[in-house]
């Protein structure tokens, strides 16, 4: 790998801890408010918002400036998000700023793999983002557990500034001033990433004149027999995995008993697996196999309903992982190939903003189906029943999918195969 792969995974570490660790202090600060229960669970579509509603900016964004500057406007970003949350604006929203710079960031974060690496290093490159990403998941809804946890939050709300009240008194308050000095160091680490040479493409001076193209880019991608197949798996994996932080903090709290900072742990289990899923595929999978583990996106929604059964931890800590396992072995080859088509069919950015689009909208939309069945009356169980057998039934869907393609658009699809075996082994 290149020099500069290294200090972008360092960048990619810092920002993603504090992005895990901020959610938890977020649901903490709405629970000692008193919030209700489908507010805490709207964070998740709210973080995504901004993903979708500036989709069409955001990839163009990412292609006209060097991306290593990018990443750095858009961890200031999140460092304003934190303060809105702090100065008092409500957690929900002052959270969407937060996830404004999110959305800012992952065009850059991805676009740059291809501009740095071959093909055929994608997929090992993409394990080992993932599995840095998953490494920071769990140290990040760990730091943000133990912050806002009794031991940590009573030395953090003990320091005395002299002749200055800084208005912080509750333990989620202290946990986010100290994740904004985390987020502060990703953009330093941003500003250490090197120029990759590619030539950048500015942006328009009307930006409306970017709904075509995205549109375009957008349509290119479902288009693409290869391309709408690993879209729409990554698309539903994102979508339930980003809404699954919540979940399992919901279903620790009824079935375990769990308080905020015990719940976190667990998430952090399912990143476990995660990330042996991702590492595994990485060594074991390549571009032109990845259509061959559609069936885990099955198995993974089977696996959701299941858990309302478990009411030990000692059996919920193997379950996680076996589920998290399933999940990163599935992304990482489809991530993969779906770059790899993207970055043929258009400009990486503009490719890694389209999946962003549309990963971000399934999250909104899981996120807010799985709040609405909570504001609806369903008991936790019940919203995490539903949530499984939606995401089980549309992987099986996109399985049928993609085995008419094989059979309706067999030259294509093996041309395609070809394109990327060839690019696997000589990029």
């Amino acid at each position: 790998m290149k020099r500069g792969f290294y200090t972008i995974m360092s960048a990619q570490f810092f920002s993603s801890l504090a992005d895990n660790a901020i959610f938890v202090a977020a649901v903490e600060l709405l629970r000692t408010n008193g919030s209700p229960e489908w507010q805490r669970a709207a964070l998740v579509p709210m973080f995504a918002l901004f993903y979708v509603i500036l989709a069409p900016w955001l990839g163009a964004f990412a292609d006209a400036l060097p991306k290593g500057r990018v990443m750095f406007i858009s961890n200031a970003i999140k460092v304003v998000g934190c303060l809105l949350m702090l100065f008092g604006l409500h957690p929900l929203l002052a959270y969407a700023v937060i996830g404004l710079g999110a959305a800012a960031y992952s065009p850059a974060k991805y676009g740059i793999l291809t501009e740095l690496l071959p093909a055929s290093q994608l997929v090992k490159a993409n394990g080992w983002i993932e599995g840095l990403t998953i490494a920071s998941i769990i140290l990040g809804v760990l730091l943000g557990g133990q912050l806002v946890g009794h031991h940590m939050s009573s030395m953090l709300l003990s320091f005395d500034f002299p002749f200055i009240d800084t208005g912080i008194d509750t333990p989620p308050e202290a946990a986010i001033l100290v994740l904004v000095f985390v987020f502060l160091v990703a953009a330093w680490f941003n500003t250490r990433i090197p120029h990759t040479g590619v030539e950048m493409r500015p942006l328009p001076r009307n930006p409306l004149d970017l709904l075509p193209d995205f549109w375009s880019c957008n349509s290119r991608l479902w288009r693409d027999k290869l391309g709408q197949i690993s879209l729409s798996t990554t698309t539903l994996f994102w979508g339930a995995g980003g809404n699954l932080k919540f979940i399992v903090l919901a279903w620790a709290a009824v079935a375990l008993g769990y308080n905020t900072t015990q719940a976190s742990a667990l998430t952090g289990v399912v990143a476990i697996g995660t990330a042996v899923g991702a590492i595994v595929a990485s060594m074991r999978m390549r571009l032109d196999m990845a259509t061959r583990v559609i069936p885990m996106g099955i198995s993974m929604g089977l696996l959701l309903v299941l858990m309302n059964f478990i009411h030990n931890v000692w059996l919920a800590v193997p379950f996680l992982i076996l589920l998290g396992g399933l999940g990163g072995f599935l992304v990482v080859p489809m991530n993969a190939l779906l770059q790899h088509r993207g970055h043929n069919l258009m400009g990486a950015g503009r490719s890694i903003a389209v999946q962003n689009f549309n990963e971000q909208a399934c999250i909104l939309g899981l996120g807010a189906f799985y709040s609405l069945s909570i504001k609806l009356g369903l008991s936790v169980f019940g919203a995490i029943t539903a949530f499984g057998v939606v995401v089980a039934g549309v992987m099986w869907l996109i399985k049928n999918w993609h085995d008419n393609n094989c059979v309706r658009y067999r030259e294509e699809v093996d041309h395609l195969l070809d394109i990327a075996r060839h690019d696997n082994m000589h990029g």
